[in-house]
């Protein structure tokens, strides 16, 4: 590793750490990871006990490859975005990720402050990380990070999330064509619901992991 990784690595984990204690404070469970494989291992012992594992769609996750070893383990993967489905399908996998034993998912921002902020088309992958799963883990990769708050949060969303989301997803919206928001009106639009959760829900056992790499997007 030379000098100049090295010294990024460190900024970043200051960075990580300070948003991991803020989000205690803010009553969430929270743990810094310092690297993928940490948060890999912490996410295969929490699904032990799991039937049923939702995945909110998020890369973060999918860069991590626990799906496939979850798979081997026998669980129920509840998986939206699985290629071959109808939208009827879709639908109600989403649903069933409501009530899973553990939903797995990414967020598209996390403030320095401890809050976490998403922007979602549909609503599904915050309508799990609020309420429903018996539990809930957030991965947030050090990309993810803002320091600022609401505001500056959205923006990196728009900026930085959103427009290569909805390439990947083949939408036909004008950031997918651009890579620039221009807060369209589009029928294939995926900005329609955005959510601030700036503390741990109520009835809600929501766990973030805040790892030292690149994640997502």
């Amino acid at each position: 590793m030379s000098l100049t990784t090295e010294l990024v690595d460190w900024n970043h984990e200051q960075k990580c750490r300070k948003a991991v204690a803020a989000l205690e404070k803010n009553g969430f469970t929270a743990l810094y990871c310092a690297s993928g494989k940490e948060a890999f291992d912490y996410i295969v012992a929490e699904a032990a006990e799991a039937q049923s594992v939702g995945f909110g769609g998020s890369m973060s996750v999918a860069d991590l490859r626990v799906a496939e070893r979850l798979r081997e383990e026998g669980k129920e993967l509840l998986i939206h975005g699985a290629p071959g489905l109808s939208l009827e399908e879709r639908v109600a996998i989403m649903r069933r990720q409501l009530t899973c034993d553990l939903f797995l998912t990414g967020t598209n921002a996390l403030t320095l402050s401890g809050w976490l902020v998403n922007v979602d088309a549909t609503g599904n992958r915050v309508g799990s990380m609020l309420f429903g799963p018996g539990k809930v883990i957030v991965v947030a990769g050090r990309n993810k990070l803002v320091d600022g708050g609401a505001t500056e949060a959205i923006a990196r969303v728009k900026e930085w999330a959103s427009p290569p989301n909805a390439r990947r997803l083949s939408y036909k919206t004008p950031c997918a064509t651009t890579g620039f928001c221009s807060d369209c009106n589009a029928p294939d639009r995926i900005c329609r619901i955005t959510t601030v959760i700036d503390r741990r829900p109520r009835l809600t056992d929501l766990r973030v992991l805040v790892v030292n790499e690149e994640l997502g997007l």
